[in-house]
């Protein structure tokens, strides 16, 4: 959803590094990028460590409270689609194509951003507060397979950050990377820019992708391969 439905990822950019001021340093462009589609405890542990302080658990809560709270003021303000999206969310629901988000943003700020979009879209949608582990873990698109009723390389998937990717990618999806200027991502997920043949085409823009398009890349891709257990590195 962030970045990929809605140009978020900016907003959530603003809050995160005034997050990081409130903690005691400003995280350098490096050290935000290693927040981007993540957690909030990742970000929370990415801004302590790089301010150099262990916070407590009450510590802990009254920072995420900030966060969210900024995030959900500039929702409020600033919140758009990204290019082509209403378009191909319209062409999709109109041949009945279930469509469902998967987004790591917790519930109570996910449905700012979804009501923005269209609930109506959507046949169901997943949070990060709402499976065990959140992106990169796979759990959350395992999820949404199971929900769908479908195997996970029956999805086809649209991810803009590197964490998403991953997460969709190890849970056996098929993955199209929609990732901004100096968002590569994980081997074996390619973007959309290349799937295309317009390798220069960076972040989520969607105008000319229709439902062929989208029925074009399913089939052009296929399913990556889940990562093993434990058990078969014992094997």
């Amino acid at each position: 959803m962030d970045g990929t439905l809605t140009d978020t990822e900016p907003l959530w950019a603003i809050a995160t590094y005034e997050l990081s001021e409130r903690m005691g340093r400003r995280l350098t462009v490096e050290k935000h990028a290693a927040t981007m589609g993540g957690t909030f405890d990742n970000t929370f542990r990415v801004c302590a460590e790089h301010a150099g302080i262990t916070p407590d658990d009450a510590a802990r809560d009254r920072y995420r409270r900030v966060l969210f709270d900024r995030v959900a003021e500039l929702f409020a303000e600033r919140l758009t689609l990204n290019p082509g999206v209403r378009e191909i969310l319209d062409g999709l629901r109109a041949r009945g194509t279930a469509m469902y988000v998967a987004t790591n943003t917790p519930r109570e700020l996910a449905d700012l951003a979804i009501a923005a979009v269209g609930r109506d879209y959507f046949a169901d949608t997943v949070c990060g507060d709402e499976v065990p582990r959140g992106k990169p873990a796979p759990d959350i698109y395992r999820e949404v397979a199971s929900r769908a009723g479908v195997s996970p390389g029956e999805c086809l998937v649209f991810e803009d950050s590197p964490t998403g990717m991953t997460a969709a990618r190890d849970a056996g999806c098929r993955v199209v990377g929609v990732p901004g200027p100096a968002g590569d991502g994980p081997p074996g997920v390619p973007t959309l820019g290349e799937l295309t043949g317009e390798p220069g085409l960076t972040g989520a823009d969607f105008r000319g992708v229709d439902v062929d398009a989208v029925d074009a890349l399913f089939r052009s891709l296929t399913p990556t391969r889940e990562p093993r257990t434990d058990r078969d590195v014992q094997e």
